[in-house]
């Protein structure tokens, strides 16, 4: 019984002499896998990274903060250096990060509602959520 290709089963394979043979590296390349899915790997991480939520303050701490802004307006030419920790919003996603920026404070904009800080960081007052800093430990003292 002959079957199909019996007649070339056995001859040795051709080589091309015109061609330099593929390295094993090269040929196995041609079958690896490709990026079907572009981009999917870098989705998959985004959403499971995650964020905070924004935390709502009751007037008391609002009462707060306004005040210790005031007692930094009063004294900026004395360059205090503080503490603030203020909500940062995601560019991608809901949510966002809390941010603890520690310089001295520049201005405070009421206008434009931002505490500038020396190292030009621009925050917003209705983000601040803690200011802390050596001029309330002296304001305290006094």
């Amino acid at each position: 019984m002959t079957r199909t290709y019996d007649d070339i089963i056995n001859l040795p394979r051709h080589i091309f002499v015109i061609r330099p043979q593929m390295t094993a590296s090269d040929r196995a390349a041609q079958f690896s896998p490709f990026a079907a899915l572009t981009g999917y790997n870098d989705a998959i991480i985004e959403t499971a990274r995650l964020t905070d939520e924004r935390v709502e303050l009751d007037e008391y701490m609002k009462d707060v903060l306004s005040d210790r802004l005031q007692i930094i307006a009063d004294r900026i030419k004395e360059h205090p250096e503080i503490v603030i920790t203020y909500f940062q919003q995601d560019a991608n996603k809901n949510g966002g990060a809390y941010v603890t920026a520690i310089s001295t404070a520049k201005k405070i904009d009421e206008y434009e509602r931002v505490v500038v800080m020396a190292d030009s960081t621009s925050i917003p007052i209705d983000e601040i959520i803690s200011i802390d800093g050596q001029i309330f430990e002296t304001m305290c003292d006094e």
